[in-house]
């Protein structure tokens, strides 16, 4: 799924305007449809609903879902917050259709002194929509912090009022609406999936509004979902085939104290279908790695506790990935440094491997084209330098990537993964669950078995990705969010291919 600036949105409803034709009040209407569909499914039986409106179109599709939920039975009171007595022209019209109708009670709110005590069972918020684009204040700031302390549960209609739909690092937080629910128009806005926002958004649900699909089709961005929609098929295996048909990976990885990582990494990438995996271990990893993982080779390095030299062949290898318990020391940050230098192959680089980058900067620059790194936040905060927020940081990462030529898998909720060509790849999968020693491991371990299988390198992160957030979404319904472990999301992969 494409995502646009609200920018972008505007243009999207003025072009379905002018060309499906449909007049701006009837797409309105359409729009308040959506919504209380949905709200109905949503509700189950009639509650006493609160819509507070404002003056713009937002405003009017709360006067319209107003009218809409009153037909069906639902006590609705409106509160329409109106300073200066000017309306839209869709407000106006949707006002007056609501004052004919007569079935809901409307109250006019020209300050904080005449906005009446809240006693309903929800209250929906139709304040400001996602054309907004600088901080409330004055009277709507105050109903905005009148909302929030009401204890009331808020549906929120297209974006909670107040909020930005990309930075909000600007934004005042104190005159934010915080939904329970948001009800959003036809695409999530990029601000949906930023963590600095999930107290404002709650869970959110997107509603078809019959926006013009040559027009989103037409619509250029960087911005998209990922969902099973959006990729394409995993590649079948022929009935013929052998194993080396399906790559052979190389893990460089592990440490004295840190082999568990190099475990979990080398068991999720045979989970996810290499054909054969060598790791290169130390020497007092060679009997855990063994003992462990069995279906792997061990190629020993002569240091006990640390990874000391680079494998003097490289050739066999379809792919490469370093980095999960490598350790910082001296010796291992000369064998990344000689890998980047070396290889032909595809790399992804995690955890020690990304802090090595951070300590030698002047080593970026050896990072071959179409590398995947996968930092979490701490993680690229060191190799890009301080950001702010998720928006920043992806900023950042837009830059560091197009700059290098490399794809950097921002890892969290909602993982982005960012391309050399400006592309972010949000996935949409995955728990908090997941938030577990080692859940990173897995992640780059999977990552190098699809390259090592032939997948491209974009392909192979978003599959990772996509794959190891469905992966832990099965963990967590087996063993629950808070008792699940990394091992849980490898033991999940055999029920997701």
């Amino acid at each position: 799924m494409k995502l646009f600036t609200t920018t972008q949105i505007k243009s999207l409803d003025t072009y379905t305007i002018a060309n499906e034709p449909i007049a701006s009040i009837d797409l309105m209407e359409r729009a308040a449809n959506a919504i209380t569909e949905y709200l109905l499914r949503f509700f189950g039986e009639t509650k006493k609903l609160t819509v507070i409106a404002g003056t713009g179109n937002n405003g009017g599709d709360g006067l319209a879902t107003a009218r809409l939920l009153a037909v069906c039975g639902f006590e609705v009171d409106v509160l329409l917050v109106n300073p200066t007595g000017k309306l839209s022209n869709d407000c106006t019209i949707n006002l007056e259709r609501l004052q004919k109708q007569k079935t809901v009670s409307i109250s006019t709110i020209e300050s904080i002194e005449t906005l009446p005590d809240i006693t309903s069972d929800y209250i929906i918020d139709a304040l400001f929509g996602s054309g907004l684009n600088r901080p409330l204040e004055g009277l709507f700031a105050d109903i905005v912090k009148k909302i929030n302390s009401a204890g009331i549960p808020v549906i929120s209609i297209d974006i909670p009022s107040g909020l930005f739909g990309e930075d909000n690092t600007h934004n005042n937080s104190e005159n934010i609406v915080k939904a329970t629910y948001t009800i959003t128009l036809q695409f999530p806005k990029i601000a949906f999936l930023l963590p600095e926002n999930d107290l404002f958004i709650g869970k959110w649900k997107i509603v078809d509004i019959g926006l013009h699909p040559e027009a989103i089709q037409q619509t250029q961005t960087n911005f998209f979902l990922t969902n099973y929609t959006t990729l394409p098929p995993l590649k079948q295996r022929g009935k013929f085939t052998h194993k080396g048909a399906y790559g052979h990976a190389l893990f460089i990885g592990g440490s004295y104290g840190k082999m568990g990582a190099a475990v979990l990494s080398a068991k999720a990438c045979l989970r996810s279908g290499v054909g054969l995996l060598t790791a290169h271990c130390p020497e007092c990893g060679v009997a855990v790695l063994q003992a462990a993982v069995p279906e792997a080779m061990c190629l020993p390095d002569k240091a006990h506790s640390t990874i000391s030299l680079l494998p003097e062949n490289l050739s066999p290898y379809s792919a490469i990935g370093i980095g999960c318990g490598l350790g910082t020391e001296p010796d291992s940050s000369k064998v990344l440094m000689r890998l980047m230098e070396q290889a032909t192959q595809p790399l992804v680089l995690d955890a020690d491997a990304i802090n090595i980058l951070s300590k030698h900067p002047e080593w970026i620059n050896l990072l071959p084209k179409n590398t995947i790194i996968t930092p979490h936040p701490k993680e690229f905060e060191r190799l890009s330098g301080p950001y702010k927020n998720r928006y920043e940081q992806i900023q950042k990462a837009q830059d560091f990537s197009q700059k290098h030529h490399i794809f950097v898998v921002l890892k969290g909720a909602h993982t982005a993964i960012v391309c050399p060509n400006g592309e972010v790849h949000f996935n949409t999968n995955g728990n908090p669950g997941m938030a577990t020693a080692g859940s990173g491991d897995v992640l780059c371990g999977m990552i190098l078995s699809l390259l090592a299988q032939g997948y491209e390198p974009k392909e192979s992160a978003l599959f990772g990705v996509f794959l190891h957030g469905k992966a832990g979404d099965k963990a967590a319904e087996i063993n629950g969010q808070t008792a699940m472990i990394a091992g849980d999301i490898i033991d999940a992969l055999r029920l997701i291919y």
